[in-house]
């Protein structure tokens, strides 16, 4: 695709003339571009997405986060299949209080609930689809959806891409009848998610505020949240006090951690190859010992 050619479709739609542009690093599925326009405003463009869908999902995702009005993300200027045009968010130093003030958002997010789990489409994790269309059972029963739209599917394209061996799945094999038990204790009303938690996909704004980018939005259970912010690191202890303050976690939390990170660690297996796949082995394995 040639930038020229987006910009003109750009610019006839906003009605500003772009007079700079410079690359910008961000993630491998799509090419982004910090622009400036002619009124001294500056916007985040997206362009050559791994599918066609994938900005519309991404922009509904933010839309979804947005209205709450919980915890700031880019506005959404201009979405269509090969462009995504957000609000540029300067990016700051973050102050002594940011991760107390980043915990306490994510709680009041994660009290934002709906009668069901999943969400209104499926989207993206990464490149991964993500399933968020459910069945009856599914909708109404976290397990029935966690295992179903999350582990088995990512289990089954491993599969399907040739990552498992014998220790992971006959490790599967087993969770599957104990999926139930895993997770017991932590019954709750389906809250909204970010969905792929990682500190890559937070910034810190030039006011010290927190901001979510990049969502993988549903409606699910908060600790899955939760758990990805550890798969990587980059979450200070403040983060965790100050959300426990504001909306304690059930008992039995810590234990269920593995099971929400096995989503990820799985979907990095199918993202990444094989250097993911002992990763995933242990997380099964830690709950059949």
């Amino acid at each position: 695709m040639r930038i020229e050619g987006v910009f003109s479709r750009i610019e006839d739609l906003v009605d500003q003339k772009i007079t700079g542009f410079k690359s910008i690093s961000g993630g491998s599925i799509a090419t982004t571009n910090q622009i400036r326009f002619e009124n001294g405003r500056y916007a985040f463009l997206k362009t050559e997405p791994y599918s066609d869908d994938m900005f519309f999902k991404e922009a509904n995702g933010l839309k979804e986060i947005r209205k709450t009005a919980c915890i700031r993300v880019p506005e959404v200027l201009l979405v269509d299949s090969d462009v995504l045009l957000l609000e540029f968010i300067e990016e700051g130093r973050k102050d002594k209080d940011f991760f107390s003030r980043f915990g306490t958002q994510m709680a009041n997010l994660h009290k934002i609930s709906a009668g069901k789990f999943g969400f209104k489409e499926d989207n993206y994790i990464g490149a991964t689809p993500q399933l968020n269309i459910t069945s009856n059972t599914e909708s109404d029963n976290w397990c029935d959806f966690y295992y179903n739209k999350r582990l088995l599917y990512q289990y089954k394209l491993a599969e399907k891409n040739g990552l498992v061996g014998n220790e992971l799945k006959n490790g599967f094999l087993v969770l599957e009848g104990r999926i139930e038990e895993i997770l017991e204790g932590s019954e709750e009303k389906p809250t909204l998610l970010h969905g792929d938690l990682w500190s890559g996909n937070f910034i810190c704004d030039k006011d010290s505020n927190p901001c979510l980018i990049d969502p993988a939005v549903y409606y699910g259970h908060r600790e899955a949240d939760l758990a990805m912010t550890k798969l990587f690191g980059g979450f200070s202890s403040n983060f965790y006090s100050s959300y426990q303050k504001k909306k304690p976690l059930p008992q039995g939390y810590d234990y269920r951690e593995n099971i929400y990170l096995l989503y990820h660690v799985l979907n990095h297996l199918n993202l990444f190859g094989n250097s993911y796949y002992g990763h995933a082995v242990r997380l099964v394995w830690s709950y059949l010992h």
